[in-house]
């Protein structure tokens, strides 16, 4: 074996593992500010089941409080502001399921059919699908005789070759990366129920009057708060930076409603 080709084989196993790392990208990545806490967790957000269930909930928090406080500013009865609530709380959870699973299904299915695609060509075109990898690698800055010797290497065994095209190719990551669209329908259906509940539980329990909207707006703003801290707790922002503007968005959703519903001042006659 000649030498140059010893060295290159000799560099194969970190280069292996620096693949997993590489993609495709017009911009480079740009680290937060600040020191790292904890260490990072694979998988989180690629399914969509994370990001359903904060949509979820904070679309239901949003949406419902909105709801009600424009039917309790335009001086609606209880029982009217009730039924609304309710009747935004089931609307909307089956709405926010039905949609998740349908958007999930089609993007599942045309996942899976961008890898039997590329599992096809890998079958009927080896060389030129070896050669098409090989360049990906060049142009993320690996040296040619690198990158020709490490698409050679993976392109030897069927399902690495499909494994590796998917993921440096398509942007797809095969064990984890399609999701689940019942997971995704079931966290956005619950989540949404749940965050559309903080708002009407205070006019389950109060009489006529103003005290449900004082306190549904109070607890709302808390939730709203509590939400954007949590999301930090995913994207590794400012907790406080992430429940403000949080607060900031649902809240002037809110008022808006509210004083819509108050300058419109319907009145339910009978």
């Amino acid at each position: 074996m000649p030498p140059e080709h010893a060295r290159t084989k000799s560099m194969l196993p970190e280069l292996l593992a620096t693949r997993r790392r590489m993609r495709l990208r017009s911009d480079p990545l740009v680290p937060h500010s600040g020191p790292v806490h904890e260490e990072q967790r694979t998988g989180v957000g690629k399914t969509g089941t994370l990001r359903a269930a904060i949509f979820g909930v904070n679309d239901g928090l949003v949406s419902n409080a909105a709801l009600i406080m424009g039917f309790a500013g335009a001086d609606q009865p209880r029982a009217v502001i009730l039924l609304a609530g309710i009747s935004g709380l089931l609307a909307g959870a089956f709405s926010m399921g039905a949609g998740e699973y349908v958007s999930m299904r089609v993007q599942r299915e045309v996942l899976e059919r961008m890898l039997h695609l590329e599992a096809h060509e890998l079958g009927s075109d080896p060389e030129a699908e070896r050669a098409e990898l090989a360049a990906i690698y060049e142009q993320k800055g690996v040296p040619s005789e690198l990158a020709e010797a490490l698409a050679t290497h993976l392109s030897k065994d069927p399902a690495t070759a499909l494994d590796t095209h998917a993921r440096e190719e398509l942007g797809i990551d095969p064990a984890e990366g399609l999701g689940s669209p019942w997971a995704a329908a079931a966290s956005s259906f619950v989540t949404f129920a749940l965050g559309a509940l903080v708002p009407l539980v205070p006019f389950l329990f109060a009489g006529e009057g103003g005290h449900g909207a004082v306190v549904a707006i109070s607890i709302t703003g808390l939730a709203l708060l509590a939400v954007g801290a949590l999301t930090a707790r995913v994207t590794g922002r400012s907790p406080a930076a992430a429940a403000l503007r949080q607060f900031a968005i649902g809240g002037a959703a809110v008022a808006v409603t509210y004083l819509i519903g108050l300058a419109l001042g319907v009145s339910v006659v009978g």
